[in-house]
């Protein structure tokens, strides 16, 4: 589904973008946080009267970047073969002369080590968002992984990344802004959803009316917590939760092995009418909406907690893993008395500890959830909006055009 532009009244305005030009290079724009970020930030800047070019190699979301006033350039941004990155150096630097590029923002390593190339040839400001945790202890990983951290500017998208980037590149000290990820809270808005949405989602998962959902919104990888999830499946099962339906939605993005992992644990636990696995979800604003609690069970740091953030606005009681950056999107004890919450945090890789958690959160009274959601949606409005994130990436952009040269 198309997802909206930036508040204006938020993103304020920007004089000195205008006209100006900024190009975005990832390695194709596909679904995924820094794929929806890179559509986000083309945005603002075109109501901010800039140029926003993206270098891909194409994808699904071409179309709406085109649509909200992006310009998709196809260049070959996905390519780890050294030779053909060498080469790509040349042509992305020609590409920023012949098109005034002002300003060039890379999100992924790969195109980032071309642009870094590319941006000292074109003498051309460089940015780059640490979007990632990028693990990797090997000296090679490290320096694959430190060009994120050799920008002229580096974004963190959390306070937890900030740490990460300090402790792995600590020459990036001084150059680092944390500007978390935002959501449109405009789309993921329960009021924004007409109920027909959530009919037909349940009725594409086989849920009934009276059935409860459980969702796990992540593609289908061992470290997102699926097979964590399946195992506190089985225990709130013994516990009596018979009318709870464990919902894993996610792309399983070619990992047909893991796929098959997961359903023989589920057939292992006697899970098949339980946990349903439903593949990619479009609707995510109806899905969170469907649920009657969320898990985000990663048992490996997170760079951020987009779902998290979103399962709060759509009012969905939330269970994460106190792991990366997730617990920074969501308050629980001991940061807040119990009654403050806005979620639960636990352990990760603990089958025990989300049953626990999950089983609190369904047993909420109808006066204890609607409390629940209100703090929940107050908190990230406050803390996590697109418009707040496209005003301070657009600062950003802004003082670097006024930077003395």
């Amino acid at each position: 589904m198309p997802y909206g532009l930036p508040d204006p009244i938020e993103t304020g305005h920007f004089p000195a973008l205008a006209g100006r030009t900024v190009l975005q290079i990832i390695p194709r724009l596909d679904a995924g946080g820094a794929e929806r970020t890179t559509i986000d930030i083309a945005a603002a800047l075109h109501e901010a009267g800039a140029r926003a070019l993206v270098a891909c190699e194409g994808g699904r979301l071409v179309s709406e970047l085109q649509a909200c006033g992006g310009v998709w350039i196809p260049f070959p941004a996905a390519t780890k073969n050294p030779f053909r990155m060498l080469a790509n150096v040349r042509r992305l630097a020609r590409l920023f002369l012949r098109e005034r590029v002002d300003i060039v923002h890379a999100r992924s390593r790969a195109p980032a080590w071309v642009a870094l190339g590319a941006t000292r040839l074109a003498r051309t400001p460089f940015i780059t968002t640490y979007h990632g945790a990028y693990t990797g202890t090997s000296r090679i990983k490290i320096s694959y992984n430190s060009v994120m951290a050799r920008a002229d500017h580096v974004i963190a998208n959390s306070d937890f990344t900030r740490r990460r980037i300090g402790s792995a590149h600590p020459f990036a000290q001084g150059r680092i802004t944390v500007i978390p990820r935002g959501t449109d809270f405009r789309l993921f808005s329960p009021a924004a959803v007409d109920p027909a949405r959530v009919r037909r989602l349940r009725q594409d998962w086989g849920v009934e009316p009276e059935q409860r959902i459980v969702l796990l919104a992540a593609r289908l990888t061992g470290w997102k917590g699926q097979g964590v999830l399946v195992d506190a499946a089985a225990l709130m099962k013994q516990r009596g939760f018979a009318d709870v339906k464990f919902v894993l939605a996610g792309d399983p993005q070619g990992r047909t092995s893991f796929v098959q992992e997961l359903q023989a644990r589920i057939a292992k636990a006697g899970l098949q009418d339980t946990v349903k696995l439903v593949g990619h979800c479009d609707d995510m604003p109806a899905a969170f909406l469907a649920a009657s609690a969320v898990a985000v069970a990663s048992t490996e740091p997170e760079a951020f907690g987009r779902s998290a953030v979103e399962a709060q606005a759509m009012g969905a009681p939330l269970v994460v893993t106190d792991l990366g950056a997730v617990p920074e999107t969501v308050l629980a004890p001991p940061d807040v008395e119990p009654e403050d919450r806005t979620g639960w945090r636990i352990a990760p890789d603990s089958a025990q500890a989300l049953a626990d958690a999950l089983a609190e959160a369904l047993s909420l009274g109808a006066t204890e959830r609607d409390a629940l959601a209100a703090r929940a949606r107050a908190h990230v409005e406050q803390n996590f909006s697109l418009g707040q994130m496209c005003r301070r990436t657009l600062e950003l952009y802004e003082s670097v055009i006024l930077a003395p040269k």
